[in-house]
């Protein structure tokens, strides 16, 4: 059974910074595209980064929505079988419910959600001011 599984979220300090991490399972996603995508309160739900990466140094191609560019950046440890979003000077427009999403087959933009059949359960991120 594939799994994600998002960790790291919780409260922060405008200007602070929170690293969450998905964890999976089930199957090998060298070779697919992670990324994250979060849900405001009473919004839909947005893109945040994204990586296509197939092995080797590089690191794989980011992606990042404009409203965090320089602020987030998105890793991945193919040993762990985890990713990454390590958040910095995050402000209150960053609280949402961050989830962690793969696909493996994307035939559209890795900006749009309904390309990712893979999801995680979600982790919240509050920052207040």
């Amino acid at each position: 059974q594939v799994q994600l599984v998002e960790s790291g979220g919780g409260a922060a300090q405008a200007g602070g910074s929170l690293k969450l991490s998905c964890a999976s399972s089930g199957r090998s996603f060298s070779g697919c595209v992670m990324a994250w995508f979060r849900q405001p309160p009473g919004k839909e739900r947005d893109f945040v980064a994204a990586n296509t990466w197939t092995g080797g140094n590089s690191g794989g191609n980011k992606h990042y929505a404009d409203s965090v560019k320089g602020r987030f950046a998105i890793s991945r440890d193919m040993r762990k079988n985890t990713l990454y979003l390590q958040m910095n000077n995050v402000t209150t427009e960053d609280t949402a419910v961050y989830y962690c999403a793969a696909s493996c087959d994307v035939t559209g933009s890795v900006y749009l959600w309904h390309v990712y059949n893979y999801w995680g359960q979600g982790t919240q991120v509050t920052v207040s001011s």
